[in-house]
């Protein structure tokens, strides 16, 4: 006979079983060491809590050695809470108090990445736990010693037991990237002077793979310190360089001009460069030095072909228009370089960077730290931020469980409490059939748990021996089958726990049935009073508010540029930061967003994604941002009087349409996301070409077109035509 193939393991049950073995060693481990070993039942508990929190409960992104790593500058965060919550344990509005402020405290916390976000919701049951009676101050210590062990084992564990490969960091992929760009700009620099299809789709799916949702959660630069902030700048400057190199037109008459070869072969070797100073190789100082003397050659040719830049003064009649479109085009090739290779040099040595960095564009390159994490919190301090909305809703709900539990006296109420935790959402359709999965699965598990409870009666043995069993069968099963298996499971583990505390009853079944309906309850009430649809209306509104300010910027830029720097607007730079602040909060509405899996009203996951491409509304804010203050940087060129009003009406035209769109998706204006006005990306025609335009007016030009571009991709959605080429 032949042998019975053995059918492999699904990805995600290895996935969800490596860590359950881990953290059933460390809880097991940890429970029996001071349940029996030391007869410690107080430090046994703690230290089973501890493993369960952050290695169950929470969601830290990243392998092992770096949740290790997590959980290892955690700790000093978990003492303070379960010594905080011991403390105001002692009467029930101090509690209260402490579960509304630590609460909110805790979840507001997200805002500092996903690593963050990932371990809040187990940083809130360690302090939930010691926030329940008995008051006893005088158990401090091996409450302390406990938790200590038992998030000392899980370190140990996640460090040595089954460790990951490493996928891809940000750094690498963005040095990748800007490889592709070298490569594209030898390519341009070098007859044909073009790039083949097979070269244009690399560059794309280069790009792509830096966009946030192709990155895992542990790598991307999200965070509010320098280097974060620097590295996500790079892979988005990187990206505006591939853009902008596929998009680069043909030379006319088939000749690039010595100027704009040296300025594209600097380019490549300041991308190449950038790679290597991604890869902790030197700063690129010099490829930078060389690249800003080319753009600036390339520069003074184009402000000579049109002669005297005061106005009036014409261009030679016979000289093509399409030589300095073409000009302006590569020096925007040229700034995406300067940029990227800055930002990158910053997100590699941080302060000791060599290449001196933009203070208009990068603010942050010498602000202190906690002053960046205090413009983080700022920036969210407010009901429009998900990051708000979520940290409110879940401080008053657990608020709610922990004033319930202690006016009610209800037994074991730690459990409602932990249920409000666990079961609310941030929309109320997925509240509602999250909870109903949950009563089924508890009610279930609490059957369960009554048999073993009568069969075994008060043979704690028999619990001993069973408990690691059925955790490991719980941790494995439980994260892949939803929320109704983990529910049913954990209540039979938490009923083995106690059963070996205290002697066991089949009543702790039903006072575990009685708390999760208490804590389904309380959860479904708050997800239904506190922005119930969770990120879709703040995704519309916040899209629709950086359009409205991107069009005021798009608005003041034109008028700027026509008069010359005359007509700067005195609010300029309020401007910058009110639609800096816009993108922030979109960006962060867009991530809660996707974590959604299905929208308001029982869409289908992705529906809206699919209708509107939010990445481009984004990418529409930093666009704008960065070209105005290119374009505004002093000293400014004078334009004639057809081309300041050529200007002046191209500006207002793509204003009109961001404002087109913004009304739209604006959820005031009760607009269906999918009936968003398709927009022509068309500019050329629609205004008669000046004679006699400087360089800037074409440099202006390539901006307002490049926004039309993204304009076009927000209102045809991910698969609309040109979707793949423009892709940033």
């Amino acid at each position: 006979m032949g042998r019975v193939p053995v059918r492999p393991i699904p990805a995600d049950y290895a996935v969800s079983g490596r860590r359950a073995v881990r953290v059933t060693l460390v809880a097991a481990a940890g429970f029996y060491l001071f349940r029996y070993g030391l007869d410690r039942p107080v430090a046994a508990t703690y230290a089973l809590f501890a493993a369960v929190a952050v290695g169950g409960l929470a969601k830290i992104p990243g392998t092992g050695r770096q949740r290790a790593g997590t959980v290892l500058r955690l700790l000093p965060v978990c003492w303070l809470l379960i010594v905080v919550g011991t403390c105001l344990s002692v009467r029930t509005w101090s509690a209260v108090v402490g579960m509304l402020a630590v609460g909110f405290a805790l979840a507001f916390a997200a805002v500092g990445g996903p690593r963050p976000a990932g371990a809040v919701p187990g940083l809130q049951l360690l302090y939930i736990l010691p926030s329940f009676p008995p008051y006893a101050p005088g158990t401090l210590g091996e409450r302390l010693i406990g938790t200590t062990t038992g998030l000392a084992l899980f370190i140990a564990a996640e460090a040595l037991i089954f460790p990951e490969p490493s996928p891809p960091s940000y750094r690498q992929r963005a040095a990748h990237a800007a490889r592709g760009a070298a490569h594209c700009a030898t390519l341009l620099a070098t007859p044909p002077y073009a790039l083949t299809g097979p070269d244009i789709r690399a560059g794309r799916d280069t790009s792509l793979a830096l966009r946030s949702l192709t990155v895992p959660e542990a790598e991307r630069p999200a965070g509010p310190g320098m280097r974060d902030r620097a590295l996500a700048h790079t892979g988005l400057a990187t990206r505006t360089l591939l853009s902008r190199l596929a998009q680069l037109p043909a030379p006319p008459d088939g000749h690039a001009g010595p100027e704009v070869t040296a300025v594209l072969q600097s380019v490549a070797q300041l991308a190449t460069a950038t790679a290597t100073c991604l890869g902790a190789g030197p700063s690129p100082t010099a490829p930078y030095e060389d690249l800003v003397h080319a753009r600036a050659r390339l520069s003074a040719v184009s402000l000579a072909l049109v002669g005297d830049p005061a106005p009036g003064t014409a261009r030679a009649p016979d000289f093509p228009p399409a030589v300095l479109r073409r000009h302006a085009a590569v020096l925007e090739i040229a700034d995406a370089a300067l940029a990227m290779a800055a930002t990158a040099d910053l997100a590699v040595c941080g302060r000791h960077a060599a290449v001196e960095v933009p203070q208009s564009r990068f603010w942050y390159a010498r602000t202190w730290t906690p002053l960046l994490w205090w413009h983080r919190l700022r920036g969210h301090a407010g009901r429009r931020s998900v990051f708000f909305q979520n940290a409110a809703r879940i401080a008053l709900a657990l608020t709610a469980a922990r004033l319930v539990a202690g006016v009610d006296t209800l037994p074991h109420g730690f459990w409602a409490t932990l249920a409000t935790l666990t079961l609310t959402r941030t929309t109320m359709g997925e509240t509602w059939s999250t909870v109903r999965l949950a009563l089924a699965g508890t009610l279930a598990g609490a059957l369960v748990t009554t048999g073993a409870l009568i069969l075994a009666g008060p043979h704690t043995a028999v619990y001993a021996v069973v408990l690691p069993v059925w955790m490991l069968f719980a941790f494995t099963v439980g994260p892949v089958k939803g929320v109704g298996w983990a529910q049913g499971l954990f209540t039979v583990l938490v009923a083995l726990v106690f059963a070996q505390l205290s002697v066991p009853t089949w009543r702790l079944a039903e006072v575990r049935m009685l708390d999760v309906l208490v804590g389904s309850v309380i959860g479904a009430v708050f997800g239904l009073l506190a922005w119930p649809r969770g990120a879709h209306d703040e995704l519309r509104y916040a899209a629709a508010e950086l359009l409205r300010r991107a069009a005021e910027i798009v608005v003041a830029t034109g008028a700027s540029v026509a008069g010359g720097g005359a007509v700067v607007a005195a609010s300029g730079q309020s401007g910058h930061r009110s639609l800096q602040r816009a993108v922030v909060l979109a960006e962060s509405a867009y991530a809660q967003f996707q974590s959604e899996p299905t929208p308001f009203g029982g869409a289908a996951p992705g529906a809206a994604v699919r209708t509107v491409d939010w990445q481009a509304t984004l990418m529409a804010g930093h666009h704008t941002l960065w070209g105005s203050r290119r374009l505004l940087t002093p000293p400014l060129t004078e334009l004639g009087p057809a081309a300041a009003e050529s200007v002046s009406g191209l500006g207002e035209r793509v204003a009109g349409r961001m404002l087109l769109v913004s009304a739209a998706l604006d959820p005031g204006a009760d607009t269906p996301t999918g009936q968003i006005p398709l927009i022509d990306p068309a500019l050329e025609g629609s205004v008669i070409e000046p004679p006699g335009a400087p360089r800037l007016y074409y440099a202006t030009v390539s901006w307002l077109e490049s926004l039309m571009t993204d304009l076009t991709r927000i209102a045809r959605g991910a698969t609309g035509p040109g979707q793949g080429r423009h892709a940033p």
